[in-house]
């Protein structure tokens, strides 16, 4: 049994070695403090996996045996070096991932379960982290157009989308619920056209298969979609996943979940989402958005006259339908709900 101690005390070490490399990285590059929490929290799980052995960690130390460990000496060509800050994540998530493995299955002799539980976190982790490390935490939340052809006057959607880009839309989201798949794609091709290479990111409303068929730049789900861990195993680690909240707590557990964005609201109260249920209010906003530490973007209700008192309570952009897609003149719209933003930062 000393040599399963071993290998226990081995990876609990490169496990608790990755993860520090990882927190230096979430708290000094990218200073991200809820990152940061989490990571120590996975550190702190572990260390209260190690403390279930069987004569807990005293009993862990003891069978350590460095100066004979046969492999103290050996290394892998390219160790000493590392290309960029991704690399750095990647080969110290890895490591966190691997020895997860091990331990988790020479924890089976033992038994200790909830390994696997922190492996599959350590997953989640990386994925985060790269994320931020590659842009997808880097979006201007400031004017998020959201399309509805039923608003829209009769006009196209992608003449709406272009004309919302024109008077300074900094995302738009694709959302039609009576299109089939097909016509969603076929919408979305279009959007991605237009949205390339112009600044403005690309979200499509609850459909993961489409926001992929499309390369969409990420996907917003409800509070009775799928799961933000599941969507992140599928879209990957460089897409943006919104999730819809009303108040602190599923704000928290959005973040906690890995969204990189929560879309708040009805702020004001609307008619264009039946479910939207009774306005929150502006003190909701100063609540969430000192609650949370990612993007908080204020939905329901808002116009160019009250964008700003959304924007001062703390919210990172405003996000709008009617206001837009149904105004006589979409760029004008738009410009003027950019500028009130702007001005409330200001």
């Amino acid at each position: 049994m000393r040599e399963v101690y071993r290998v226990m005390d081995a990876n609990l070490n490169r496990a608790r070695e990755g993860l520090r490399v990882l927190e230096e990285i979430a708290r000094f590059v990218l200073e991200d403090a809820a990152l940061t929490a989490r990571v120590k929290d996975l550190r702190h799980q572990l260390a209260l996996l190690a403390g279930k052995l069987p004569g807990g960690l005293k009993e862990v130390v003891s069978a350590r045996d460095a100066a004979g460990d046969v492999g103290a000496g050996s290394w892998t060509p390219g160790e000493e070096q590392r290309g960029d800050l991704a690399g750095v994540v990647l080969a110290n998530a890895k490591r966190v991932q691997e020895a997860a493995r091990v331990l988790e299955e020479f924890g089976k002799l033992l038994p200790v379960s909830g390994f696997k539980e922190f492996r599959f976190a350590a997953y989640v982790l990386e994925q985060e982290i790269m994320a931020k490390c590659t842009g997808a935490g880097r979006i201007d939340y400031s004017l998020y157009v959201i399309t509805g052809e039923k608003f829209s006057l009769g006009r196209p959607v992608l003449e709406v989308v272009g004309a919302a880009i024109e008077g300074g839309a900094t995302v738009v989201q694709l959302r039609e619920k009576e299109m089939d798949a097909r016509s969603l794609v076929e919408a979305g091709r279009g959007i991605r056209e237009l949205t390339r290479g112009r600044g403005v990111a690309f979200i499509v409303n609850d459909r993961v298969d489409v926001a992929l068929a499309v390369d969409a730049d990420g996907v917003h789900v409800g509070r009775d979609d799928l799961p933000v861990p599941a969507v992140r195993r599928i879209v990957g680690a460089g897409k943006i996943i919104g999730v819809s909240a009303g108040d602190v707590a599923e704000a928290r557990q959005a973040e906690r979940e890995g969204a990189n964005y929560v879309g708040l609201g009805s702020i004001f109260g609307t008619q264009t989402k039946e479910d939207a249920g009774e306005p929150i209010g502006l003190e909701m906003v100063r609540c969430v958005t000192s609650g949370v530490n990612i993007p908080v973007v204020g939905i329901g209700g808002i116009k160019a006259c009250n964008a700003g008192e959304v924007i001062r309570a703390g919210a990172a952009g405003v996000a709008v339908v009617t206001a837009v897609i149904g105004a006589d003149d979409v760029a004008a719209a738009a410009g003027e709900l950019l500028v009130a933003v702007k001005r409330a930062r200001s």
